[in-house]
């Protein structure tokens, strides 16, 4: 009994205040007060995407915005409070769910009839995602770095962030008016990073979208702009509990929706590898527990009628602005985001916020999602004179960018957004353009004559740095032949790559 009580009490960090003014690691933590204004910083880097998503699907915003902070929890709990991240509607769903209800989102107009059909099939995307997640715990993640290793996960990340980059724009430029507001916002924004005092320089999105939105509001009452509406605030209730809806399972749907598991798994694993990327402290060994809370986060918002969700990527270009990673951060502001779920009035002031303000803080976070994903191959050490690298990021970043306003990949039901698309290329290439084959197929041979059988899923893993190649076996009690292995390859060739 005494060793679980301590067990519990070190899976949990035992925060430590920082009081440098540095960077804040995720087992560090702010004063209360600084907690709260960043808890909100996130709760509005995520809204926008939390709150479109479900609308562009026909589902709930308040039910998505409440589902998020309560996926949030269960992701906090999973990985123990190591891992930093926010978790909210995730945009993979978007086009399947669409496809597999007959959804058309028209803007004011009825919600999706069919939501428990599509739940359904987010559900059982959810309950894929686990097995993996399980399997990912259970064997290691190893196999996961073979698959994204930095030149993969960096392409990934710099695509994930151009991709977005076109909603941004659209955000800014919906008219002359937008474009000067949220060229006020990103100067706002960026001045306040540089030049702000103390505690308030860690705050820049937050003050940054509040100093264009009174900007907005003051040069809409003097004439010069549209002015901002009030007029859903009037009309919304105070509080209210989100809408639910129960799933119901129906192939067709199922073997639309249930394969964007993959998506989930691949962006997941790109935002592990940026977030440690950033805080200069590998997180891979917490990304089965990470998988887990994503899945277990999807399958409950499922269960209960709303999306499927994903680690956020606005709230990793958050951090990498604050440089504050505290796990505790996302606590509060999963707590304020179950609040706004159940107050629809202030979700409505939220949605106030006029599209040029958004679209400059869009800019700033997503310009700052693909420069990480750059930073990845810098600190890895990455070798762009090697064509396998070369080719695998170019083709992977151009998909990512070019495959925007519903561009997809069709194989039958199944649909494969830009990022799905820049995701599974790179992979697929990285392991097709292998400089060892010839290797590879010698040893396979060698251990066929001596009567030991070649193991088929024996694979030669590049090392993050490049600088070693190691053979990652299926088993525990074939470590042994794999070492002898691997020492026979050092000793019968002289070669050294460098990634």
């Amino acid at each position: 009994m005494e060793a679980s009580k301590q067990w519990l009490r070190n899976y949990f960090p035992r925060y430590t205040l920082n009081v440098s003014g540095g960077v804040v690691n995720p087992t560090e933590r702010l004063p209360v007060a600084e907690t709260v204004f960043l808890s909100l910083q996130h709760v509005l880097a995520m809204f926008g995407s939390t709150v479109v998503g479900p609308l562009l699907m026909g589902f709930s915003p308040n039910t998505a915005l409440f589902f998020s902070g309560i996926g949030t929890i269960l992701f906090y709990i999973c990985t123990g409070g190591r891992v930093p991240s926010y978790v909210g509607s995730s945009f993979a769903f978007i086009g399947v769910v669409n496809s597999a209800t007959g959804f058309k989102y028209v803007p004011g107009g009825p919600g999706n009839p069919n939501v428990p059909l599509a739940s359904g099939g987010i559900l059982v995307a959810g309950a894929i995602y686990f097995a993996v997640a399980l399997i990912v715990m259970l064997a290691g993640h190893r196999w996961i770095e073979y698959i994204m290793p930095p030149v993969v996960t960096g392409a990934v990340v710099v695509a994930i962030g151009l991709n977005l980059a076109g909603a941004a724009l659209a955000q800014a430029s919906a008219s002359g008016f937008d474009a000067w507001m949220s060229f006020t916002t990103v100067i706002a924004v960026a001045l306040i990073t540089m030049y702000a005092p103390g505690p308030l320089r860690r705050l820049p999105i937050l003050l940054g979208g509040i100093t264009g939105y009174l900007v907005h509001m003051i040069l809409g009452y003097c004439g010069v702009g549209p002015g901002i509406d009030f007029t859903d605030v009037k009309n919304s209730k105070w509080f209210g509990m989100p809408p639910t809806h129960v799933p119901v399972f129906e192939g067709s749907a199922i073997s639309l929706i249930a394969p964007v598991a993959v998506v989930l798994i691949v962006e997941n694993t790109g935002h592990v590898k940026a977030v440690g990327a950033m805080t200069g402290h590998s997180l891979d060994k917490y990304m089965g527990r990470a998988f887990l809370g994503d899945a277990l986060a999807t399958m409950v918002s499922a269960a209960c009628g709303s999306t499927g969700v994903t680690t956020y990527a606005e709230n990793i270009g958050v951090m990498s602005i604050t440089k504050i990673f505290s796990t505790q951060t996302f606590l509060f502001a999963a707590v304020v985001a179950i609040i706004l779920g159940v107050i629809p009035g202030f979700g409505a002031i939220i949605q106030t916020i006029p599209s040029g303000v958004f679209g400059g803080l869009s800019i700033i976070l997503f310009g700052l999602i693909a420069v990480t994903g750059a930073r990845i191959w810098v600190t890895s050490n990455v070798d762009f004179s090697r064509p396998r690298n070369l080719i695998t990021a170019g083709v992977s970043v151009v998909l990512g960018c070019g495959m925007v306003n519903g561009l997809v990949v069709s194989f039958g039901v199944v649909k494969i957004d830009g990022i799905g698309c820049s995701t599974l290329s790179a992979i697929i290439l990285y392991q097709i353009l292998r400089e060892d084959w010839g290797d590879i197929f010698r040893h396979l041979v060698g251990r066929s004559k001596e009567g030991k059988g070649a193991n088929p899923v024996m694979m030669v893993a590049d090392s993050p740095k490049g600088d070693s190649e190691l053979p990652i076996s299926t088993s525990r009690r074939d470590s042994s032949d794999a070492e002898e292995m691997e020492l026979k390859h050092r000793n019968s060739i002289d070669v050294k790559r460098t990634q």
